[in-house]
Parts: structure tokens; C-alpha cells; sequence
């Protein structure tokens, strides 16, 4: 009985040991992402309006939730988060491939151009929306001039004043900035493939395109999917890049749900609407993840590997 108790006594205080040292990695995600995202929860419940401190903060259940159902810029600024969505990491994920691919090969002066391309990833979001915003310039901008001097536009374009044209700078100005963050990723997934397996297909008659389609990218999905999911919810939550950029505009035109949430925030002091704008943004994108994760059939733990 008493090694017995002893064995007892000895698991019970490594269980109290582990919960020491557990408890404090609770109690911080406890602090920095549950207490936020519950807070947020029960504000959007209320009307909470600092234009009119007089009304309180009443309980209203669902009605910010209503209200944003049948808002017309609501609608507009989810259909511009998805256009921006769908764009960028369409041509993020192409492009990266394409990049990967040729950062993969075995030539002199790899490690150079590995790090050269990961400079635009590197630079700030706020200076590349500037450095974007000065390219399309209507005077000064190099995208005009270089257009002028190919002959496609015979004077200056204004892009920023146009609702259709003022999107190209912003999807381009994030797949040039993102794409080598996309890259890196499906760099390291190409570099877990066993080169034993390109031999075997190159013996059993396989070209360079079969072996792409049946051993690349088979091999490389757990990689897309990381990248897919990381690309997507980053997109869906663009606010710097328009708000320096376009600013949402002309008008609310590039106007995604992020700038729309901001807006209702801190422009207009409506913390209870906003909050509720915030949480639908979260559970889209909670949802869109684990769409990925069905669609694509790939284990997290394959994909974290």
C-alpha cells in the first residue's frame, strides 16, 4: 500500500507541476484572443452609439446582425473583399508556384536570388501602398509613362478617380508583395519531395509535364494548403493596403469589409454595430478555413509536417 500511495503521490504532484507550467500559456490566450473575441460577442449585442451617449448601451440581441443583412454597403464591401480575395491568391498562388519552381533548381548564385525575391515581402505594407500609389500616379506615375511609350493609352490615365481601374494597383500592389511570402512556402513543401521519385517516373517513360501533374503537385498539396489557407484569411482582412492606397475609394468602390468595419468603429462610433460587422468578418473566415480544409481532404497535421 505504500509504494502504492507513494506512486499516487508522485503523479498527483507531476500533475500539479504540469498545470503550473500549463496554466500560464492558458491564461495569456486567455487574455489575448478568447476575452477579446467573447467581449466582442456581447458588445454586438447591444447599441452602443458614442454619438448619442444618452441611450445607454440597451440589449438588442440580434438587431446589429439584422441591420447589416439588409445594409446595402455591407453587401458591397463583402463583394469588394471578395473580388480582392479571389484575385490576389489566384495569381499569389500561380505566380508562387512558377516562382518556387525556379528558386527550387540548382544553379550558381541560388542563395542570392532566394533573398532578392523576398525583399518586396519584407518592405511594410504601408511604404509598398505608397510606392504603389506613386506608380499610378496620373502625372508622375511610371505605369502611365510606360504605357504612353508602348503605345496602349496616347495621354495619362487617371486610375484612381475610375471604380474599375482603381483595383489594379491594389491587387497588384499585394501580389507583388505577397507573392514571395507564397513562395517561400511551397519552397519548403518542394524540397520534401524525395528526388528517388522524379528518377523512377523519368524511367517509366514520364516527361517533364507528367512528372509536374503526378509527383509535384500530389506531393505539394499539404504545402497549398497552408498557403491557401494563410492567403485567404490575410486577404479577407486587407484594410492597411486600401486604406493608404485607394482609402476605399472613389467612393466605397475598393471599400472591403475590414475598412467598412473600421469606419463604423472609429469614424462613426458605433461600437456596437461595428463589433457585430467584426464578428460576421471572423466567422467567414473561420468558415472559409475549414471549407479548405474539407475541399482539399488534407490532414492538419500532414500539412503542419
Amino acid at each position: 500500500m505504500r509504494d502504492a500511495d507513494r506512486t499516487v503521490g508522485a503523479e498527483s504532484r507531476e500533475a500539479r507541476l504540469a498545470w503550473a507550467f500549463v496554466l500560464p500559456a492558458l491564461a495569456t490566450i486567455f487574455l489575448i484572443a478568447l476575452f477579446p473575441l467573447a467581449w466582442t460577442v456581447w458588445e454586438s449585442l447591444h447599441v452602443h452609439d458614442l454619438r448619442m451617449p444618452w441611450r445607454g448601451q440597451p440589449f438588442v440581441w440580434l438587431a446589429n446582425y439584422a441591420e447589416a443583412m439588409t445594409d446595402g454597403r455591407f453587401w458591397g464591401a463583402m463583394l469588394h473583399t471578395a473580388i480582392f480575395t479571389v484575385g490576389t491568391v489566384t495569381l499569389e498562388l500561380v505566380l508562387g508556384l512558377i516562382l518556387a519552381l525556379a528558386l527550387n533548381r540548382a544553379y550558381r548564385g541560388r542563395g542570392l536570388v532566394r533573398a532578392a525575391v523576398l525583399v518586396p515581402w519584407a518592405i511594410p505594407t504601408v511604404v509598398a501602398a505608397l510606392l504603389w500609389r506613386f506608380m499610378f500616379d496620373a502625372q508622375a506615375g511610371i505605369a502611365n509613362a510606360v504605357l504612353i511609350d508602348i503605345g496602349l493609352m496616347e495621354r495619362p490615365f487617371v486610375w484612381l478617380i475610375h471604380a474599375w481601374a482603381a483595383w489594379a494597383p491594389v491587387i497588384l500592389a499585394d501580389v507583388w508583395k505577397m507573392t514571395p511570402f507564397v513562395a517561400l512556402l511551397l519552397l519548403a513543401g518542394l524540397q520534401n519531395i524525395d528526388d528517388s521519385l522524379y528518377e523512377a517516373a523519368r524511367i517509366d517513360g514520364a516527361g517533364p509535364w507528367r512528372q509536374f501533374i503526378h509527383v509535384t503537385l500530389p506531393l505539394l498539396k499539404p504545402a497549398i494548403l497552408v498557403a491557401l489557407i494563410f492567403r485567404t484569411l490575410d486577404a479577407f482582412r486587407v484594410f492597411d493596403l486600401i486604406y493608404v492606397l485607394t482609402g476605399g475609394g472613389p467612393g466605397t468602390s475598393t471599400e472591403p469589409i475590414a475598412l467598412y468595419t473600421f469606419n463604423a468603429l472609429l469614424q462613426n462610433l458605433r461600437f456596437g454595430y461595428g463589433s457585430a460587422l467584426s464578428v460576421i468578418v471572423f466567422v467567414v473566415t473561420f468558415g472559409l478555413a475549414m471549407f479548405y480544409i474539407r475541399v482539399l481532404d488534407v490532414d492538419l497535421t500532414e500539412a503542419g509536417e
